[in-house]
């Protein structure tokens, strides 16, 4: 299987864990030897954190594979993949390093395992700069199951920052191919739902504030649609540590979802955290894409590896998605392509399709 190693520069566009996130996947897809250089080189503290670790090590569980330099701060590691296992795998980032992002990284390769996998992820749920759980559950998980696969999400318990202490199990069995999507028609807004939550010692009243903040915020721009955002107090038992948070979620008539959300801070005021979700969410319905900023970059490589063209369209074009596309063609010789949206209504706006010739990659497994 060992063939030459492809080199990966860990310092190119993002710069930082995604590279390692897509290629390590990729690699253990495709049995691929991957050696990644200036890991996280231009971040502040470089090299690999403890939640990049667990997602490599995690990676090397799944595939029973060989990993070399491996540890906090290292910027260089090489990594030989083997045969991808089913069976129970867990990873945990004894800190609050998203789960979400843990799963990011398994959750194709583990499409091609020989078993039914369970994968269970500690860290945390509701983390910054990662998605929120409620995000990968509400939006995420419908849509990339359009790739022809379903998998269950059973929260355990949430965990915040800087604690974290959040479990979160995910069953899923394998498929022969994925299929291809195509998610361009964006339809009118028919729905828009959220849910505002304070965990530990927080006051329920925040929770209430954030809601009724947002709610406000979207009715502004928004006037003829019922907005329903759910205060919930998180119970001891279903949240480990102190955190506060909202997502707010927009249905359209073709079935495409899209978010927005944000995590309290210290000193920052409940409102604030609202309108700035609301204010997210407004921002993704305006660009005229199906897919909202945070789902683009996560369907890339289930578009490289699906079986024929996939195409979605989209807003803005991120850094994450450009990046995953770069590395989706190095690795796997997928095909894409980002063009400006041609249609009339969208000619003001900024709209793009991004189109990709899937690699058909077959499980010899099932």
């Amino acid at each position: 299987m060992a063939g030459q190693r492809v080199e990966v520069d860990g310092a190119l566009l993002e710069g930082g864990g995604q590279i390692l996130r897509v290629s390590t996947a990729l690699s253990c897809l495709l049995g691929l030897p991957l050696r990644v250089q200036k890991i996280r080189a231009g971040r502040s503290t470089p090299g690999l954190r403890p939640q990049h670790l667990s997602g490599l090590e995690m990676i090397r569980d799944l595939c029973d594979g060989q990993l070399e330099g491996a540890e906090i701060g290292s910027t260089e590691i090489t990594f030989t993949p083997e045969k991808i296992q089913g069976g129970t795998h867990t990873a945990d980032t004894k800190t609050a390093g998203s789960v979400c992002l843990l799963m990011q990284v398994s959750m194709p390769c583990v499409l091609f395992a020989a078993s039914p996998s369970e994968l269970r992820l500690k860290g945390g749920t509701n983390a910054e700069m990662a998605p929120q759980i409620d995000y990968t559950v509400m939006v995420f998980k419908p849509i990339v199951e359009k790739f022809g696969f379903k998998f269950n999400c059973d929260i355990k318990m949430r965990g915040y920052y800087p604690k974290g202490g959040g479990e979160v199990v995910i069953r899923m069995s394998p498929v022969k191919q994925l299929n291809p999507i195509n998610l361009t028609d964006r339809g009118s807004v028919t729905k828009i739902h959220g849910r505002s939550f304070v965990a530990g010692v927080l006051p329920f009243k925040v929770a209430k504030d954030m809601a009724a903040a947002a709610v406000r915020c979207i009715r502004k721009e928004i006037r003829d649609l019922y907005v329903n955002i759910q205060p919930v107090q998180e119970s001891k038992d279903q949240a480990f540590g102190n955190g506060s948070g909202i997502i707010i979620i927009a249905e359209t008539s073709t079935g495409c979802l899209f978010a927005g959300s944000s995590l309290g801070k210290r000193g920052v005021n409940a409102d604030k955290v609202g309108i700035e979700a609301a204010e997210m969410l407004l921002a993704n319905l305006r660009h005229g894409g199906a897919v909202d900023e945070f789902l683009q970059d996560q369907l890339i490589v289930f578009m490289a590896l699906a079986n024929g063209v996939s195409r979605i369209k989209t807003g803005p074009v991120t850094l994450h998605t450009q990046t995953a596309i770069h590395f989706a063609e190095q690795l796997a010789k997928a095909k894409f392509t980002v063009k400006k949206s041609e249609e009339e209504e969208e000619a003001s706006k900024d709209t793009y399709i991004i189109e990709c010739q899937g690699i058909g990659l077959t499980n010899s497994n099932v």
